[in-house]
């Protein structure tokens, strides 16, 4: 239990970290950013539920005011932002991840790349897509096409998380508890 509970926070603070990466910012309203690599490792390293936990436990640190997004952005007013579907995406995205990761048996790398992508890029850019709609007053096809930027660099993002669990196997397998 206890050492579960310190892989959450360390992966909920590596989310934090990855913010600290300048952001690009778009004209959607939501920036390209390198937090959504950290959703997608919550969920290829510490397994679905380990994984929505960190990252369930990041977004209530930044609910509550701490600005930790990129760009120094935090509290309740980013509900109210364009960004809101990729945060609600967030915790499903490192579930979806974790669990392809744990219950697909190829190799270990090629299964957390495959769970990073659905994970990262399909279930997280759909709730995204779903938000940057509502908020910004757009059709499902308007939003589409202004997210259409992200998925070049959340494929990257889907194979470099791969590759670091591949690595996080082969050097300490006994870290890597989504396949434990």
């Amino acid at each position: 239990m206890e050492r579960s509970l310190t892989h959450i926070a360390l992966f909920a603070a590596l989310i934090a970290v990855l913010g600290l990466v300048p952001k690009i910012d778009l004209a959607s309203g939501v920036p390209i950013t390198a937090q959504s690599l950290g959703v997608m490792l919550c969920g290829t390293v510490l397994g679905a539920r380990r994984g929505a936990l960190a990252v369930g436990l990041f977004l209530l640190v930044t609910l509550a005011g701490l600005p930790l997004l990129a760009g120094g952005r935090g509290g309740l007013g980013v509900l109210a932002s364009p960004t809101v579907g990729y945060l609600i995406g967030f915790p499903v995205a490192a579930f979806v991840a974790g669990l392809i990761t744990r219950n697909w048996r190829a190799p270990v790398g090629l299964a957390a790349t495959v769970g990073a992508a659905v994970g990262g890029i399909v279930v997280l850019n759909t709730m995204g897509i779903f938000g940057m709609s509502v908020m910004l007053e757009k059709s499902l096809s308007e939003a589409a096409l202004l997210a259409a930027p992200y998925f070049i660099g959340d494929s990257l993002k889907a194979v470099l998380a791969g590759l670091v669990t591949q690595a996080i196997a082969r050097a300490r397998p006994e870290a890597l508890l989504s396949r434990a």
